[in-house]
């Protein structure tokens, strides 16, 4: 169903609550518990070393990994906006590079609402659409992280039991997703009678509709065959980006890591993003490499500094395209960039 582009400024945008205390309790304990088991028994002197023994061509090879996966994944993004308007890659790298920067240093996932919001401002797209599409976006990921376990897996033998735990949940939701996304749109015309039927004030009820039908247009627009094909063809890409960024660390660390390796570790970070978290998964992706990385055989300290030296220069991909995202999407709002 083609729905119309609104004639008004009266647009529901996505509204950001104050982060609940009770939840930055929670994911401030979650992380000082998994921190503390990740760093519990290593050698701070090894991992000195390892540090020291890093070859930093490789760290550059790792920072140019992530600016290209960055802007891969704002590319992707846009092809399931460009079911409503076709927007600049350029203008999708700097929406994507914002949302990864709030993400990293904002709790509770800020950076999906504040993505949403600057790229609507900057093309004049509904932001409920296009913050239906940033959700697809990741429902899309889950399933995609999950198929990477099923095919990685077997190449690498044991993995921590939580890892094959987290696999299921986040295969059973994935998978629900995906019929969402197929069905929704087959009971839009069901929702709006309901919603029209609702005892509200006509005008609220006539954003609620609008607000629905944009919901489902931007979760609909996976469901096109050429869609979904340049959406998988990105996704094949920009996650092999992220597992030569990994491999080329291992080797700049004095690792060896191999493609199965880097894309399980990438499942398992994926996965473990979903569990309520402070910015930039402090504690989290601690304990993932140090459960994880031993059973490619080497030491818990090394693990750990694989990781800390994998969030640093991430860190500063984000940072650098981030901020210039900022700047660059504030230019001339309605232009292109």
């Amino acid at each position: 169903m083609n729905i119309p582009e609104e004639t008004n400024n009266m647009e529901a945008i996505p509204e950001r609550k104050p982060v609940n205390k009770w939840y930055l309790v929670l994911t401030v304990v979650i992380a000082a518990i998994l921190l503390y088991l990740a760093i519990r028994g290593v050698s701070w002197q090894e991992m000195v070393s390892t540090f020291r023994s890093a070859r930093p061509e490789f760290l550059v090879i790792l920072f140019v990994c992530s600016s290209i996966s960055i802007f891969l994944r704002g590319v992707r993004w846009g092809v399931l906006v460009s079911a409503r308007q076709k927007v600049p890659a350029f203008t999708m790298f700097w929406a994507a590079a914002v949302g990864y920067l709030g993400n990293n240093f904002l709790p509770a996932r800020a950076g999906e609402v504040i993505r949403t919001v600057m790229l609507g401002q900057k093309t004049g797209v509904s932001k409920s659409y296009i913050f239906a599409t940033a959700m697809t976006e990741r429902m899309l990921d889950v399933v995609i992280l999950v198929l990477i376990g099923v095919f990685s897996i077997p190449f690498i033998g044991s993995t921590p039991e939580w890892l094959g735990n987290a696999m299921r949940v986040m295969g059973i939701i994935g998978f629900a997703a995906l019929i969402f996304l197929f069905l929704a749109p087959r009971f839009s015309g069901w929702l709006e009678r309901m919603i029209l039927r609702l005892p509200l004030p006509e005008k609220i009820r006539n954003m609620a509709v609008k607000l629905m039908h944009d919901f489902i247009l931007g979760a609909g627009a996976f469901i096109h065959p050429a869609r979904a094909g340049m959406f998988l063809l990105y996704s094949a890409i920009l996650w092999s980006v992220d597992a030569v960024g990994g491999i080329m660390l291992s080797y700049g660390l004095n690792m060896s890591f191999n493609f199965a390796q880097a894309f399980v570790l990438l499942l398992a970070m994926g996965l473990s993003s979903a569990i309520p978290s402070t910015p930039g998964y402090v504690g989290v992706y601690q304990f993932v490499a140090v459960t994880l990385l031993p059973l490619y055989g080497i030491t818990k300290s090394q693990a750990l500094t694989f990781i800390i030296a994998l969030q640093a220069v991430n860190v500063v991909a984000i940072l650098v395209w981030g901020f210039i995202g900022l700047w660059r999407l504030n230019l001339r709002r309605n232009g292109n960039s």
